[in-house]
């Protein structure tokens, strides 16, 4: 069996076009005719990129003794599922979605001391009587009140599962012309990704300076309770600017690299969960 005709066996086992397969080694149908006819042979990049997409060896693309196709020979592209362009803009809109369900809840966890400081603020100045022991009773019991309202919108993020669960798992391919839409539409947002990542990290760095001036420039014990508050505040900020627009664009990439396999979290995600616990830490 010569190359033209394993690429045409290859091609209809995964019920491939012509322009499909044009589509994702990004060549011309015409291309992909030359070469099912013999009337062209893909250079040596193709050959990688045709052994990589149908799931078997450059040896057995170029050998001609291999004159069967086994089962065996092929991945589990075979089985993998098609993605079509509606399954994929629901997948980022459920990410999405479930992002923004995560960072209510991460924001009310956040901002769930501020209570307690307030109250300590003015248990230093009498007003109101509040009292030493009064502030912390009330102000850690509402503590405990805003991270039980926390947990809901955490909760409700299960209700997305059906929609992202088998592409974030499992392997899949996308259906003809998605890859070209969907990185059109990962170009057109970038932007925003990164302006809003820009944003997002001046909050998260300049959110103690308040707090460090304060305590270095001015004696009180009222000021650095209230810097405590705008710290959480603009931590609380930063995480909403960063965190739906990082998914949005993880969501993307996660399409384009059309399911190589059991996702993992990505370098980004592993980033921002030890900048989340940089800050939280010193909070608990």
């Amino acid at each position: 069996m010569i190359l033209a005709e394993k690429i045409i066996q290859l091609r209809k086992r995964l019920g491939w076009s012509q322009e499909e397969l044009a589509d994702k080694m990004n060549v011309s149908r015409q291309s992909v005719s030359k070469w099912e006819s013999s009337h062209s042979i893909p250079d040596l990049n193709k050959i990688l990129i045709l052994a990589e997409i149908f799931g078997v060896t450059t040896d057995f693309l170029l050998k001609d003794q291999h004159e069967t196709i086994d089962k065996d020979t092929l991945t589990d592209q075979e089985n993998s599922k098609q993605i079509g362009l509606e399954q994929a803009n629901k997948y980022i809109e459920s990410k999405v979605a479930i992002s923004e369900l995560n960072t209510k809840g991460a924001i009310l966890c956040i901002c769930s001391p501020i209570p307690l400081f307030f109250l300590l603020a003015l248990a230093e100045t009498g007003i109101f009587g509040v009292t030493d022991k009064l502030a912390p009773a009330i102000g850690i019991v509402s503590v405990l009140l805003i991270v039980a309202l926390s947990v809901n919108f955490f909760v409700k993020t299960n209700q997305y599962d059906e929609n992202i669960e088998f592409i974030d798992k499992e392997q899949f391919e996308l259906a003809y012309g998605v890859h070209s839409a969907i990185n059109q539409q990962l170009k057109l947002y970038r932007p925003i990704y990164n302006s809003r990542t820009a944003l997002g990290s001046f909050f998260f760095i300049a959110c103690s300076v308040p707090l460090l001036l304060t305590s270095i420039l001015i004696d009180s014990d009222i000021l650095p309770l209230l810097m405590l508050i705008v710290l959480l505040l603009m931590i609380s900020i930063g995480v909403y600017i960063v965190s739906s627009s990082s998914t949005k664009f993880d969501a993307y990439n996660r399409i384009l690299q059309e399911g190589s396999g059991k996702s993992q979290n990505s370098k980004r995600t592993k980033r921002a969960e030890k900048i989340a616990a940089f800050y939280l830490i010193p909070i608990v």
